[in-house]
């Protein structure tokens, strides 16, 4: 399948347009396996369906991976052309789920290793329009209004947690925010970071290891 047979249109909802030849209606409730296999043999409906099913899921794990609206959207696009490009290579030997995000956390570990060798500030998000949003004031705690003084130091150990997670390697990080942000098991972290659980195991205990170290010294 052409890479270039894809492309994203409507920027504020990105979607994937395929061009090529035109593929019959899908059958209605296709189990996934056999979009897979259709989507193996040519046919842009199914993957259409496919990307469908996962586009939201991988947008929301790229977003909280990188911190930028943009750079999400743009890992989501790569991540599909990928799939596209490479789904003949699919053997069904995990799930397509766990095929796909592992796509995006490599695109997302290449992307936090290119952001971490030009030391960028990683304490904010950029949205679509270019604005910079500070990620922990945005986040609501109704418990907090009513108390200035939790307010503030829930704000500074936000501070504090997005210090210590900027010392980590982008592997470590990327493995302790699956773990406890997106609650994935160790062995399907493995898999997405084509390792065993094992490793994944010990770069989560060394990562947790870090954080409480570091934690400390600036608390």
């Amino acid at each position: 399948m052409p890479a270039d047979a894809l492309r994203f249109i409507s920027p504020g909802k990105p979607r994937l347009q395929t061009q090529g030849r035109p593929s019959a209606p899908l059958k209605e409730n296709l189990h996934e396996t056999e979009l897979i296999r259709e989507a193996q043999g040519g046919s842009r409906t199914a993957f259409d369906a496919l990307v469908r099913q996962y586009d939201q899921a991988v947008l929301r794990l790229a977003m909280h991976l990188t911190g930028s609206e943009q750079d999400a959207q743009d890992i989501q696009q790569e991540a599909f052309l990928k799939a596209y490009r490479y789904l003949g290579n699919f053997r069904f030997e995990c799930s397509f789920y766990t095929w796909v995000y592992r796509i995006v956390t490599n695109l997302c570990l290449d992307h936090l290793r290119r952001r971490k060798t030009r030391r960028e500030d990683q304490a904010v998000m950029i949205d679509s329009s270019g604005e910079e949003i500070d990620l922990l004031t945005n986040v609501s705690d109704d418990r907090s209004g009513a108390n200035p003084a939790r307010e503030l130091e829930r704000k500074y150990l936000g501070q504090c947690i997005r210090e210590a997670l900027d010392e980590l390697t982008p592997r470590e990080r990327m493995v302790f925010e699956l773990k406890h942000y997106q609650g994935l098991r160790l062995r399907t972290i493995g898999e997405m970071l084509n390792t065993t659980e094992e490793t994944a195991k010990n770069t989560l205990f060394r990562a947790t290891k870090k954080l409480r170290v570091k934690l400390a010294e600036l608390r």
